[in-house]
């Protein structure tokens, strides 16, 4: 089963994440491709009519079955690994949420918080740590939200078949029972607070982010807009003088033109 002391994971329960991650759909593909493979080979070097046929429907019939069988435990597996991974979460956070634990929790984080940390991490390593503490923080926030409902409610249920007993006097009972549901409100609010102030101070560390990249792209495209406005009369002056030189050599051209011209028309009238 899972080894995890104080919250930290352990070398062997990284290699059984690993090894469900992929064993649901390896053993899909084992179970169901090798027997309809060999049939179908054998089908196709069959040298008789008869076995060909036989072949052919053992291939459709252990396509199906493998289907059938390869679905039942890819579904299997697959409640599996979430419900392992759900015990990890719970005893990793049974003593809060660290930052280096946070990627073990990458299922209870919005889209757009797994968007922005994930760019981040690209872009800037220093927010992307910043991000990734107080995100460690709103988990841990919301996880004590979620389990002090819990409580309220088995309080109030145990308040209520308390009420329910009959010739007993219960009231020190209910008494307890309430200070509890007020403890337990007060850790609710509590964290709720917690959980609004690690989103506000996400938000911020987002906008810090978007601030420092955009003025990052600005800079870049002035730097590249001056860089072309001084390349700019350079790039007229070398127009400049191609189209002087393309005007030079037709007049040249032109000249030769003209001198073989009066030659031929010298000699036309000395033959003459």
């Amino acid at each position: 089963m899972l080894e995890v002391t104080t919250g930290k994971i352990k070398l062997r329960d990284e290699r059984v994440a690993r090894l469900l991650r992929w064993s649901p759909w390896l053993s899909f593909l084992i179970v169901t491709v090798p027997l309809p493979t060999l049939f179908v080979l054998l089908f196709l070097t069959s040298l008789t009519t008869d076995s060909a046929a036989v072949y052919l429907l053992l291939s459709f019939v252990s396509m199906g079955v493998g289907l059938v069988v390869g679905l039942s435990l890819l579904i299997l597996l697959l409640l599996y690994r979430r419900r392992w991974h759900g015990t990890l979460r719970d005893k990793l956070a049974a003593d809060g949420i660290t930052a280096d634990e946070v990627v073990w929790f990458t299922s209870e984080l919005s889209s757009e918080e797994r968007k922005t940390w994930r760019d981040l991490q690209n872009k800037n390593a220093l927010l992307a740590d910043a991000y990734c503490e107080t995100l460690a923080a709103r988990l841990t926030a919301t996880r004590i939200v979620a389990k002090a409902r819990a409580e309220i409610l088995r309080v109030e249920r145990q308040r209520n078949r308390t009420r329910n007993i009959q010739g007993v006097d219960t009231t020190a009972l209910l008494n307890d029972l309430l200070a509890d549901r007020q403890r337990f409100e007060g850790l609710r609010q509590e964290a709720t607070v917690r959980v609004s102030q690690a989103r506000a101070r996400l938000q911020t560390i987002e906008a810090a982010a978007n601030r420092s990249l955009s003025k990052t792209e600005t800079d870049s495209m002035l730097r590249r807009l001056t860089a072309s406005q001084e390349q700019f009369p350079l790039a007229l002056e070398m127009a400049r003088l191609e189209e002087e030189a393309v005007r030079d050599i037709e007049q040249v051209q032109a000249g030769k033109a003209l001198q073989k011209s009066d030659r031929s028309s010298g000699t036309v009238q000395n033959s003459r």
